[in-house]
């Protein structure tokens, strides 16, 4: 398979995780980047073996050498960016959530499916074993019918002056970490009778940053009547993402469902029996790119497309809603 030849807008730290390291593992080459701060994207460029700078993000979404766009903006630059790459007639690979709000994230699919490119958003998790596993196990029936699903999204506060704490930009731990809790209680939607609903949300605002979430906890309910929960946090003294489903006769739960580089473990628990197995320690990033890839070479179907974005985008505004916070801005280029 030809390797993609993918163009990064921007030098942003998750790129080294999302994009640089699943082109080396999977054979993608990084033909060109940009950033705001031109010394910052040429080192970035040297470090990590990108082919050339150029000098904007226009530029790269332009150049006739990039086949595909990887966007790890910040949240508010998203949706416009992701616009601009689909008026190229370029696919996207953008970090989640694909857009500010739900409004937008219907423009960038109604854009997407005119332009008849895809707009891939990056829940990466899903595409690993471990998430495939939990999904799985409920589907064989082994734990029952699902009765409660309990996400944990946690990390460390970032700097003051981050991004993520940015109102204008989309910011708040909602966006940045809660999204996953949301979008994984979407995908048990085929085995909760439909997809969740927001009943109630509890919020904490971030002092000094009008209407940006430190903390979100969400109540969901499904068409089938399971529960769920989802915790989020910008405010812990240490990463916690895990995931535990619950159904009529056991349980199965993901010590770090998110990044299963770092703990791949799965617990299930049927009757007065537990087992423990170990889905791998390769990234999750690398199973996205290469479901990218096999989507723009071979037709495959990818699972976190325009369409699901837009679902996640309006659970998100819902819990917003329901929390008593303001939906995020958009930003115009």
């Amino acid at each position: 398979m030809e390797p993609l030849r993918i163009g990064v807008l921007g030098a942003a730290r998750i790129a080294a995780a999302a994009i640089v390291e699943p082109a080396r593992l999977t054979g993608a080459r990084l033909v060109a980047i940009a950033a705001r701060d031109q010394a910052r994207a040429k080192a970035f460029a040297t470090e990590h073996d990108i082919e050339r700078v150029l000098d904007s993000y226009a530029d790269v979404v332009a150049d006739p050498d990039v086949e595909a766009i990887y966007n790890p903006l910040a949240n508010g630059l998203h949706g416009p960016w992701n616009l601009a790459a689909i008026a190229a007639g370029k696919p996207v690979l953008t970090e989640k959530p694909s857009a500010s709000d739900a409004a937008e994230a219907r423009e960038v699919r109604d854009a997407a499916a005119r332009a008849g490119v895809v707009v891939m958003e990056g829940f990466h998790y899903l595409y690993h074993p471990v998430a495939r596993r939990l999904l799985d196990v409920l589907a064989s029936g082994e734990i029952g019918e699902l009765r409660r699903v309990e996400i944990d999204m946690m990390i460390p506060p970032p700097p003051a002056d981050n991004l993520r704490w940015s109102f204008p930009l989309a910011g708040g731990a909602t966006m940045d970490v809660g999204c996953y809790g949301l979008h994984m209680h979407r995908a048990l939607a085929p085995l909760a009778g439909g997809e969740p609903r927001v009943v109630a949300a509890r919020a904490g605002e971030r002092a000094g940053n009008p209407g940006v979430d430190e903390w979100l906890d969400a109540d969901l309910e499904f068409p089938g009547g399971a529960t769920g929960i989802v915790r989020c946090a910008m405010t812990a003294d240490a990463d916690r993402m895990t995931a535990r489903i619950v159904g009529s006769r056991g349980e199965v739960s993901a010590a770090n469902f998110v990044l299963p580089h770092r703990d791949d473990r799965v617990t299930v628990t049927a009757g007065r029996a537990e087992r423990v197995e170990e889905l791998g320690r390769r990234p999750s990033y690398a199973y996205q790119l290469e479901a990218f890839a096999g989507h723009l070479r071979g037709g495959e179907p990818v699972s976190t497309d325009a369409d699901d974005a837009v679902a996640t985008a309006e659970l998100i505004d819902a819990c917003y809603g329901a929390a008593g916070l303001p939906l995020r801005p958009r930003t115009r280029l």
